[in-house]
């Protein structure tokens, strides 16, 4: 389906998160497919199938996936629990970035912003975090983010990428899409339905849908 979009799909992580992601990333290429998905891996892990942009994600609790026609993409998705953050955040993250931490309500949502738009973008890039993937500065919202919020923005060294944040309870989801991309559809698959439309920062729309 190369119409320009960008699919997410998410879902319970289950008892073994690779295999029910694996599941789930064939499910969605199915819909956009015309023949069978053929996955496979790369030495690095990085997915691939023909035909599509891939990626996979996955905490304790959900797995996230994407997939495009449209030009590389990456997912990124961390459970929200308590946890100390801010020596991580000192090692690696930039000066703008810390200060843009510390005026947040929420210094652990936001730290999970960051990380995982950083995680998003390297995936798309395929190198996820290497070559200093951590320190790659990422686009900062002027006003304070709400949990669950969806902000996004081109990233600065990478002007062909833009990275979006995907409202998800309990929760962070970070998509790093082409900025070319006509719309982020993005799937719901388990509990109650999620049916809203929200509008990204960017020129393109996020469609949030549940099943």
């Amino acid at each position: 389906m190369g119409d320009g979009r960008v699919h997410v799909w998410v879902a319970p992580a289950g008892d073994d998160q690779r295999s029910t992601a694996r599941k789930l990333l064939l499910e969605l290429a199915g819909t956009l497919l015309d023949g069978p998905a053929d996955l496979r891996y790369e030495p690095s892990g990085r997915p691939c199938l023909d035909g599509l942009a891939v990626s996979i994600s996955h905490s304790r609790a959900l797995v996230a996936v994407a997939a495009s026609a449209a030009g590389p993409v990456g997912v990124d998705v961390e459970d929200v629990y308590p946890r100390e953050v801010s020596g991580l955040a000192r090692r690696w993250f930039a000066a703008e970035e810390l200060e843009w931490m510390a005026r947040q309500p929420d210094e652990l949502t936001a730290f999970l912003q960051l990380w995982t738009a950083k995680e998003a973008v390297g995936k798309a890039l395929g190198n996820g975090l290497r070559n200093a993937g951590l320190r790659r500065r990422m686009p900062l919202p002027s006003s304070p983010v709400a949990h669950g919020a969806l902000q996004a923005g081109v990233v600065p060294d990478e002007p062909g990428l833009a990275v979006a944040h995907l409202p998800i309870n309990q929760a962070v989801l970070a998509v790093a899409v082409p900025v070319a991309a006509v719309g982020v559809l993005m799937a719901e698959h388990h509990g109650a339905a999620l049916r809203r439309t929200v509008r990204s920062r960017t020129s393109f729309p996020v469609v949030v849908r549940g099943n």
